[in-house]
C-alpha cells in the first residue's frame, strides 16, 4: 500500500514538473526550425533570456558588493576603534610603569662600603 503511494506521488510529481517546464523560458534550439520567421523569433526570444538572465545577475552581483564593502567599511571602523583602545592602554601602562620604577629605585638602599 505505502509502495502503490509513494509511486502514485513521483509520477504526480513528475507530471506537475513537466507541466511547469513547459513555461519556463530558456535557450531553446533555433536549428530544428524551418523557416526563417521561427527561426528568427527563436533566436530573439533567446537573446531576450539571455539579456534579462544578465541584468539579473549584475543585479545580484552588485547586491553583494554593496553589501561586502559595507561590511568592509564597519570592520575597518572596528579596526580603528582597537587601535584607539590598544594606544590608551599602552599609555596607561606606561604611566604605571613609570611611577613603579621610581618606586622600585626608592626602596633599593645604597650600599655601606664596609659591608661584605
Amino acid at each position: 500500500m505505502i509502495g502503490r503511494s509513494v509511486g502514485v506521488a513521483v509520477l504526480t510529481a513528475g507530471f506537475v514538473a513537466g507541466a511547469c517546464a513547459q513555461d519556463v523560458p530558456g535557450i531553446e534550439i533555433c536549428t530544428v526550425e524551418k523557416t526563417m520567421e521561427r527561426r528568427t523569433s527563436c533566436l530573439q526570444s533567446n537573446v531576450n533570456f539571455l539579456h534579462a538572465t544578465i541584468g539579473k545577475l549584475a543585479l545580484d552581483h552588485q547586491t553583494k558588493l554593496d553589501a561586502a564593502n559595507r561590511q568592509i567599511e564597519s570592520l575597518k571602523a572596528a579596526v580603528v576603534a582597537l587601535q584607539k583602545t590598544v594606544e590608551q592602554l599602552q599609555a596607561a601602562q606606561k604611566k604605571t610603569d613609570a611611577p613603579a620604577a621610581k618606586d622600585a629605585a626608592k626602596d633599593v638602599a645604597p650600599a655601606k662600603d664596609g659591608a661584605k
